[in-house]
């Protein structure tokens, strides 16, 4: 099911009573959800994330703006009439009812011509479970499962009314580091096995690029950048969405461009052509450094952390707007114990962008 959010806008009265102007949640988002994919809403808390998830469910209602599954226009549907499974961070599961009752649950409150019999519903609670792997645990109670099995109950249960659109607000930020990759990994295969359209909110870049198909990057409300998650990480707008993106983060720098060249301090790291001196903010993956005893970036060595099949060299540069710098490289390049270390630096791993405004330069960056 394709879903289109034309020029979404919430915005919710203020507080402060005596301020006429509401507060602006979501702004002018315009997006198309293609049919069967997994897109992640990524960014910030107060970005809009969740606020564009309950709009799209019917639980917050635009203050402007369609919404469309399909070609039908669901704006002013209820949630109940719009076909969609909502799973919340907090699992919301009835603790006094079984896996199996938990799951049943959505389906014994169906109306009408969607109401189903005793066995069609018992047949689809077991098809929900064993889509989740529990159908081994169907008798068991909240209590006595994990909380990435809980999160698999609440998954299973949003998915057993075969919604058009499921929707998945942080899903897994209650789980612990392992529980998490494990339950993420079932999220990817549950979507794909059932190609239902998902949408998934999370303040996780690195959950948001290891599942989705394509990402929203978005900051106080309005987008930044959308696509592939290579794609963005690879070729970010701004400096947010750079920032955003990346574990470890980008490092920056407060760099100028003098006479051609892009400096860093006192050091002259790439020549551009055609671009007017200023300053600017210098943009380089952790990724991006090559230890060189002829390269043109010098930095103050602080640590060598190991890594296993990486080491991180921890660093300090006067115009590092980072505390410290850190370079990703292999385990097998030598480098120094002490004081100054030297780097080469990869060009498509570094990013320029304009003091004021944060946008991305895009000019060649040549060797020098």
């Amino acid at each position: 099911m394709k879903v289109v959010l034309q020029n979404l806008t919430k915005i919710f009265p203020n507080r402060n009573k005596k301020i006429k102007t509401g507060v602006t949640a979501v702004s002018n988002f315009t997006y198309e959800i293609p049919d069967g994919k997994l897109i992640g809403l990524l960014g910030p808390s107060g970005c809009g994330k969740s606020t564009t998830l309950y709009m799209i469910s019917g639980l917050e209602k635009p203050t402007d703006g369609k919404i469309f599954f399909g070609e039908d226009d669901v704006t002013e549907l209820s949630p109940e009439n719009r076909g969609v499974g909502l799973v919340f961070q907090n699992y919301a599961l009835y603790p006094h009812m079984t896996v199996k009752q938990n799951i049943l649950f959505p389906l014994q409150n169906l109306k009408g011509a969607e109401k189903l019999s005793k066995n069609e519903m018992l047949k689809r609670t077991v098809e929900a479970a064993k889509l989740v792997q529990l159908d081994e645990l169907l008798d068991r109670k909240p209590s006595e499962l994990s909380g990435g099995q809980q999160q698999r109950v609440a998954i299973a249960r949003a998915l057993v009314k075969m919604p058009r659109v499921l929707l998945l607000d942080e899903p897994l930020s209650n789980l612990d580091a392992r529980l998490r990759l494990q339950t993420r990994e079932e999220i990817r295969r549950i979507q794909r096995e059932t190609g239902i359209t998902t949408i998934f909110v999370t303040h996780d870049q690195e959950e948001a690029m290891s599942i989705s198909d394509e990402i929203v990057v978005m900051k106080t409300g309005t987008v930044q950048q959308t696509g592939a998650p290579q794609t963005v990480y690879d070729d970010p707008v701004n400096l947010f969405v750079a920032k955003f993106l990346g574990t470890p983060p980008i490092n920056v720098f407060a760099g100028r461009i003098s006479g051609g060249n892009v400096m860093i301090g006192d050091d002259a790291i790439f020549a551009v052509d055609g671009e007017e001196d200023r300053e600017i903010w210098v943009g380089i993956r952790p990724e991006g450094f090559i230890p060189d005893i002829n390269g043109k970036l010098g930095c103050e060595l602080q640590s060598i952390e190991v890594m296993g099949r990486d080491i991180s060299v921890v660093s300090k540069n006067e115009a590092s707007v980072n505390p410290v710098i850190r370079s990703i490289i292999g385990s097998d390049v030598t480098v120094p114990n002490s004081g100054t270390v030297r780097f080469r630096l990869k060009p498509y791993k570094v990013f320029l962008f304009e003091k004021n405004t944060e946008n991305r330069i895009r000019t060649e960056l040549k060797p020098l």
